[in-house]
């Protein structure tokens, strides 16, 4: 009786562990190129990565679903958008920007589901390069925003982008750059993950990392003095789809939520449109930074915060103007106060 029990829960764990990773296994990316006519994939992660880990990596609560619920805060004008603006077919705040580094960069919010925090500190650092002219040209502290604002979410368990815009527009926020560096003034104490790799090193093998403590104090350059450091917005907004172009011509990149599926974590180039039999997983928070046209198909081109080893070096395409994965309802921004 011992070993017919025994036999049972190794058999259940078995296909236990086979569906935490069913999505990573070359048959399912095989079937994906199969059948995706815009886009390819490939293998991102180690096959062996739990459903878990990824599902981990998914932070944001600011995919919106109805409009309507939003509407008081949603941006449909702004006097910066000039009288009868011109949308380029192709446009990339990298080129348009060249003087602003920090536009390209892919950071790595490690084993935490921080994205919320480099969706919106990564596009308000852009903002503030374009607005300065170039004079202020580095990262703001994603640390501080995903382990100070507690009315934002809760760290590395989620939060909501516009109440990181909120954030920066009342209490501001420090700069501060990568894991190990002593850039600005709170660098990000999360280590960066190996996607990739198998053993001890391997990201799928660590427990989720834990939320920080706030700490009020800048322990990055020590040079700087914590309370001058702070960066504000003037305001904080969800965008109008038909003004999402414009805010970016006028102001720099935005954050951008969208739900994830299962085939998504396999994207490598082209742009993305969900499988057809595709199956959710979490809501997403990145940074966008342009748009254009390939083969026909109307796309974003978004920065993600899983390294560069990630998709196309860490950048991703997503089809445009069909609401694909809610992208198009779920963007915000706000302008820097300079």
């Amino acid at each position: 009786m011992a070993r017919i029990i025994l036999s049972f829960f190794v058999i259940i764990l078995s296909i236990y562990l086979t569906e935490q990773t069913y999505f990573l296994k070359q048959e399912y990316i095989d079937n994906i190129n199969h059948v995706a006519s815009t886009w390819k994939a490939g293998m991102n992660f180690d096959p062996d990565t739990s459903e878990e880990y990824l599902t981990g990596l998914l932070g944001s609560k600011g995919v919106v679903r109805d409009v309507s619920k939003i509407k008081s805060r949603l941006k449909t004008h702004d006097s910066a958008y000039k009288t009868n603006m011109k949308i380029p077919k192709y446009f990339d705040s990298r080129l348009f920007w060249r003087h602003c580094t920090t536009i390209g960069e892919v950071r790595d919010q490690g084993n935490c589901g921080s994205c919320w925090a480099f969706g919106t500190t990564g596009a308000f650092a852009d903002r503030l390069c374009i607005a300065t002219n170039g004079e202020f040209n580095q990262l703001i502290s994603a640390e501080e925003l995903a382990f100070c604002c507690h009315l934002c979410g809760n760290g590395c368990n989620g939060g909501y982008p516009i109440k990181a815009w909120t954030y920066f527009k009342y209490h501001g926020i420090v700069s501060g750059g990568n894991y190990n560096t002593t850039d600005g003034c709170q660098p990000y104490k999360i280590s960066p993950c190996l996607h990739h790799e198998e053993g001890e090193t391997a990201c799928d093998k660590r427990p989720m990392a834990k939320n920080q403590k706030c700490i009020k104090t800048c322990y990055g350059d020590n040079s700087l003095d914590y309370s001058n450091d702070h960066k504000y917005t003037r305001d904080a907004y969800n965008l109008a789809y038909e003004t999402i172009q414009k805010d970016i011509i006028a102001y720099g990149p935005i954050e951008a939520s969208f739900d994830v599926y299962d085939d998504f974590f396999n994207y490598k180039s082209g742009v993305y449109v969900k499988s057809e039999n595709a199956t959710y997983k979490g809501g997403h928070a990145v940074k966008l930074i342009g748009w254009g046209v390939e083969h026909g198909v109307d796309y974003w081109l978004l920065v993600n915060s899983w390294g560069y080893k990630w998709g196309n070096n860490g950048l991703f395409k997503i089809r445009r103007g069909t609401n694909e994965c809610e992208i198009d309802d779920s963007t915000t921004g706000g302008v820097p106060v300079v």
